[in-house]
């Protein structure tokens, strides 16, 4: 597999979500060229099953190595990673392959409360990665786990009227927000959209309520991976685009997502696969 320090990394999620983690590892890794699918064409993976999933995943792996030569992969999805790193990693297993699962380890060590709230989709909460990890924390916090079917899907449609009523509605089925005994004072986003949705996730938590994201422990993950294998990149050539954006959907919803969130301006290339 591809290791020279030069060639780029490879992030792939079902849309415009993972761009939360993209954003991560661009401030981690700031000489590292990119290269990020979205798979728009076939979102949401959230309410597919998990052949549909690995499929896609396995797809969009070997077009990145054949055509990209990636040193590294960042499954930037939750309900991916779940379904088919493992997969991946059987099938590929010289390449550095890094995923993301819902942060509930570190909630753990944050909540004062011990109530932590974990909002995600059906098929990341239903996993039997997600369901392992639920299982190892028995006894260390009391969960509230919540579906959120359609909130990923608003998000990547640029929806605000959808994504309120989505919010507001998953919100008010956990219960009570805040730092007092019984409330939920941390609240994990196991969706890569989801952090896009903060400030109309907070209407219905309150501004104490502390969240948290995987992008930036993915983040930092890739670079010890990339220390490892001595792969990391010594400096970006001058005027080089740090990113390649590709997507199977429509390119302008990532070129006005990638604009919005990151303030990049660039174009989008059409991919089919």
């Amino acid at each position: 597999m591809p290791s020279h320090s030069a060639s780029p990394i490879g992030v792939f999620d079902s849309g415009v979500g993972g761009l939360s983690v993209l954003r991560a590892l661009l401030a981690e890794l700031p000489d590292e060229q990119v290269v990020y699918v979205a798979d728009s064409g076939h979102a949401p993976y959230g309410e597919r099953d998990d052949a549909y999933v690995i499929e896609r995943a396995r797809a969009i792996t070997a077009h990145l190595l054949t055509h990209h030569h990636i040193k590294a992969l960042v499954v930037a999805c939750n309900t991916a990673t779940a379904a088919a790193i493992h997969l991946l990693r059987e099938q590929h297993p010289q390449l550095p392959i890094v995923g993301i699962e819902p942060a509930l380890k570190p909630a753990v060590g944050l909540s004062t409360t011990g109530v932590i709230g974990v909002m995600a989709t059906r098929s990341t909460l239903r996993s039997d990665k997600f369901q392992r990890l639920l299982a190892s924390l028995e006894g260390q916090a009391r969960f509230v786990v919540q579906p959120c079917a359609g909130l990923a899907l608003a998000i990547e449609q640029f929806d605000t009227i959808k994504i309120e009523a989505a919010c507001a509605e998953y919100t008010g089925a956990m219960g009570s927000f805040g730092t007092k005994t019984g409330q939920i004072d941390t609240l994990v986003l196991g969706c890569t959209h989801y952090p896009f949705a903060e400030s109309h996730l907070r209407a219905g938590t309150g501004a104490a309520v502390r969240y948290l994201e995987g992008g930036a422990p993915v983040a930092r993950q890739t670079r010890r991976l990339l220390q490892a294998g001595q792969a990391i990149c010594a400096g970006r050539a001058t005027g080089s685009q740090q990113v390649v954006f590709y997507s199977t959907g429509n390119p302008l919803t990532l070129e006005s997502a990638a604009k919005r969130w990151l303030g990049l301006e660039q174009s989008v290339l059409p991919l089919a696969v």
